[in-house]
């Protein structure tokens, strides 16, 4: 059977009116705008986008993105008329327009019969879906015992405009130097989450010995948990929160009001004085890390 090398460009969309999405292409050429002939198609009353607004071209294994826009396209926060992409590159069209990140990946000698086809979007903010929870339980079953050993497995993490790419697990996350990925978040401790690896998934486990880490709203524990496709872990109530892709990569994705505390909508509770002014700065300081 006849052998190919697929190149595949992944565009993940951070904000805007497809904010959640997630799109892949095999084309040659991916035109971006209000144009009906744009296949990252943006809806007409997005005026801040051009109905052309910009075009991602492959070249060989590599990709650029050009611009031909009235208001510019940025790239991790550099206006830009022609520029080399990268993975986890963050991609913003207009100033203060919709966002997205960009990764690629190349697979060779696929077979013919298994090239895959451009997907529908995804929601990546979406519940998941009550039937789907019974058998996700049984999948989740905990063998007798984990195994936390070195695992030669990669693992990339896109965390705003980084992109952390690793060739051995376990790795650990949080806001100590010493870890593998260290993140100056004001939810994160010092030693707050490990990334590991068993029985052929990918697993979390949780640090901090306060249950705040998360996969879709359950507690991962001590012990940890694996991790499945399209999984959203949640490092702390009030973030930052990753979506898992599959192959080890993990990424960043906003999360929703009623996301940020448990997982459900809750009425809040007034606050006076000291403690209204530090629910302000926490906030502040949430949003600043989110806008870069």
């Amino acid at each position: 059977m006849r052998q190919h090398t697929v190149v595949i460009a992944q565009l993940v969309h951070i904000s805007g009116p497809l904010k959640g999405e997630i799109q892949e292409f095999l084309d040659l050429e991916i035109p971006i705008g209000r144009h009906p002939s744009c296949v990252v198609l943006f809806p007409p009353e997005e005026v801040l986008i051009s109905r052309n607004h910009a075009k991602i071209f492959r070249e060989g294994n590599t990709f650029r993105i050009v611009d031909s826009s009235t208001n510019g396209t940025f790239l991790n926060g550099k206006r830009i008329k022609d520029a080399a992409l990268k993975n986890g590159d963050v991609i913003t069209l207009g100033e203060g327009g919709p966002k997205f990140s960009f990764l690629s990946e190349v697979k060779e000698d696929v077979p013919a019969a298994d090239l895959p086809k451009t997907p529908a979007p995804q929601r990546l903010n979406a519940d998941p879906a009550p039937p789907v929870e019974v058998p996700r339980e049984r999948e989740r079953e905990k063998p007798e015992h984990v195994g936390r050993e070195q695992r030669e497995v990669p693992l990339v993490i896109q965390y705003g405009p980084t992109l952390r790419s690793f060739k051995m697990v376990p790795v650990t996350i949080g806001k100590n130097p010493a870890c593998e990925v260290m993140l100056d978040h004001p939810a994160l401790l010092d030693r707050h989450a490990e990334f590991f690896f068993s029985g052929e998934q990918y697993w979390i486990r949780d640090l901090t010995g306060s249950n705040v880490v998360r996969i879709n709203h359950a507690p991962v524990g001590s012990t940890g948990l694996p991790v499945n496709m399209n999984d959203e872990v949640l490092l702390a109530p009030e973030g930052p929160g990753f979506r898992f892709l599959g192959q080890g990569r993990f990424v960043e994705c906003e999360l929703q009001p009623e996301e940020k505390s448990t997982g459900q909508p809750q009425e809040a509770e007034p606050q006076t004085g000291k403690e209204a002014e530090a629910s302000r700065d926490r906030k502040s300081l949430f949003k600043k890390y989110f806008r870069h």
